[in-house]
């Protein structure tokens, strides 16, 4: 990480297919391993939505995705990405 100095690897359960250079196998477990990692809710934010609720979370450390429990609300949401890092 450009500002922590740590170590990251990116997987999505959708779109991430393999480890380079690694076996089929092992890479399949690694994989399985870091979905449950993500799916776990000991490492997840819940947010409470209310009038004029600021989130922000760092794409380069952070995995995200919406869940469906607001209806009938609506959620408003505006994407900023900052120019200056390179990705790790």
């Amino acid at each position: 990480h450009p500002e922590t100095g740590e170590r990251g690897i990116y997987t999505n359960i959708g779109f991430t297919s393999h480890i380079l250079d690694v076996e089929p196998e092992e890479s399949k477990e690694i994989l399985r391993h870091l979905e449950r990692q993500i799916m776990s809710p000991s490492v997840q934010c819940r947010v409470r939505w209310q009038p004029d609720t600021f989130v922000m979370w760092d794409n380069r450390s952070a995995q995200h995705a919406a869940t469906n429990d607001f209806l009938p609300m609506h959620r408003r949401m505006e994407r900023v990405t900052v120019v200056g890092d390179r990705p790790f």
